[in-house]
C-alpha cells in the first residue's frame, strides 16, 4: 500500500490543506492532531509532516522557552498536552527553546494543586477533582520527561496518578471508569458516597486508554509499578470490549447504555480506543487477542464516521464537540447532559484520534 492511499496520510494532508495555520492559542486540542501527524512523519519519513509540526509549535514557543498564550497560574492539565511535541522537536533540532519550554511545563506540575493523596486537580478552577481526561493530558509528557532527562521521579509521578484515579473511578461490577471524581464530594454531579460522576463517558475512557498505551511504551521495564499499570490496562481494555457494539463494532457516547434513546455511536472515543488497543498489542502491553476488537472497530470507523468531500479531503463525523463537569453554565454529568452536547464534524479531538488509530492499524502486518 503506497503512502497516498493510507488513511493516516489522507487525513493529515486534509488537515494541512484546510488549516495551514493550525491554531492561534496554546491548547490541548490541536496537540492531539499534531501527535497524529507526528506518527505519520515517523511512519512515512516525509519531512513535510515534521515541518508542519514545527511551524505550528513555533507560533507559540519563543527563543527563551516561554510559550505565548500559556499561563502557568491557570494550573490546567490540558495545557500540558501540546508540550508532548516539544520532545521530538528538541531531539530533531537541538534547539534550546524547546528544552526550555519542556522545563516550563514540567515546573507547572511541580506546584500543581493536588488532592490529599497527591492527585493532580484537573484545573485550578475545579478544586479537588480528578478527571480521566487529565491523565492523557500530562501522562506521557511526564514519562517522556523522565526518559529524556533521566528523572525517575517523573516516572513515579505518572504511575501514581494512573493508579490513584483507577482506584477512585473504577466501577467494580462493569470494570468501566467514571468520568470524574471529586474528593470533596461537594459538586452537584458527585455521588455523596464515592464522589464519582454518574456516567461512563466514552471519550473520557478513550483519553485514559491512550494514556495507558503511551505511558507504558516509555515506562521502564523494571519500574516498581509497571505490573500494576499493565493490569489496569488489561482490565480496562476487557471492560471496553464487553461494551463494544456488536453490530457496528464501535463505542457509544455513554458506554454502557447501548441503544437507549438519544445515545449514539461516537467517533472520537471509538478512534481512541482502537488506537490504544492496537498500540497496546503492538508494544506488548496487551495480549494479542485484543487486536481483533481493534481491527473490527477500525472497520466500523471507516464505515460509519469517515466521508470524502468533493475536493477529495477526509472528514470525520459524529464527534462529541465537548463535554465536562461543573463549570458555568453548570454541567451536571447526567445522561441528558452528555447526549445533549453538540455533535460536530472534524473536531480536533476526533481528527487527531483518527490519525492515531489509522497510524497504528497501518503498522499491522499485511
Amino acid at each position: 500500500m503506497d503512502n497516498q492511499t493510507l488513511w493516516s496520510v489522507r487525513m493529515a494532508d486534509s488537515v494541512m490543506q484546510r488549516r495551514p495555520l493550525l491554531a492561534i492559542k496554546w491548547a490541548y486540542e490541536w496537540g492531539v492532531v499534531l501527535k497524529g501527524i507526528e506518527q505519520v512523519w515517523h511512519n512515512t519519513g516525509q519531512v513535510r509532516y515534521f515541518d508542519f509540526i514545527r511551524h505550528s509549535v513555533d507560533q507559540f514557543v519563543l527563543p527563551d522557552g516561554t510559550i505565548r498564550t500559556y499561563q502557568k497560574e491557570e494550573y490546567n492539565l490540558d495545557q500540558i498536552n501540546a508540550g508532548k511535541l516539544l520532545f521530538g522537536l528538541w531531539r530533531e533540532t537541538s534547539e534550546a527553546c524547546y528544552r526550555r519550554a519542556i522545563r516550563l511545563l514540567r515546573d507547572q506540575l511541580r506546584t500543581h494543586p493536588r488532592t490529599s493523596q497527591n492527585g493532580f486537580w484537573h484545573k485550578h478552577i475545579y478544586p479537588y477533582q480528578m478527571w480521566l481526561d487529565g491523565i492523557y493530558m500530562h501522562g506521557s509528557f511526564l514519562a517522556d520527561y523522565g526518559r529524556t532527562f533521566d528523572d525517575p521521579g517523573s516516572f513515579d509521578e505518572v504511575a501514581h496518578q494512573i493508579i490513584l484515579i483507577d482506584s477512585h473511578t473504577r466501577d467494580a461490577q462493569s470494570g468501566l471508569l467514571y468520568h470524574g471524581w471529586d474528593e470533596s464530594k461537594g459538586q452537584r454531579w458527585a455521588d455523596p458516597v464515592t464522589g464519582c460522576s454518574p456516567h461512563f463517558w466514552g471519550r473520557a475512557m478513550g483519553w485514559y486508554m491512550m494514556a495507558l498505551a503511551d505511558v507504558l511504551e516509555i515506562l521502564p521495564a523494571d519500574h516498581a509499578h509497571r505490573g500494576e499499570i499493565l493490569d489496569i490496562f488489561a482490565r480496562t481494555a476487557a471492560a471496553l470490549i464487553r461494551v463494544q457494539d456488536p453490530a457496528s463494532s464501535l463505542w457509544y457516547q455513554i458506554l454502557d447504555q447501548g441503544s437507549r434513546a438519544g445515545n449514539y455511536l461516537e467517533a472520537s472515543a471509538s478512534c481512541m480506543i482502537v488506537y490504544a488497543l492496537a498500540k497496546g498489542v503492538r508494544t506488548g502491553s496487551l495480549s494479542p487477542d485484543k487486536l481483533d476488537s481493534a481491527c473490527r472497530g477500525y472497520r466500523g470507523i471507516l464505515e460509519h464516521f469517515i466521508e470524502i468531500d468533493d475536493q477529495g479531503r477526509v472528514n470525520v463525523n459524529k464527534i462529541c464537540g465537548v463535554a465536562g463537569l461543573g463549570g458555568n453554565p453548570y454541567r451536571d454529568g447526567s445522561y441528558e447532559y452528555y447526549i445533549g452536547e453538540k455533535v460536530v464534524t472534524n473536531d480536533d479531538k476526533g481528527v487527531g484520534a483518527f490519525i492515531l488509530a489509522s497510524s497504528e492499524i497501518e503498522r499491522l502486518p499485511a
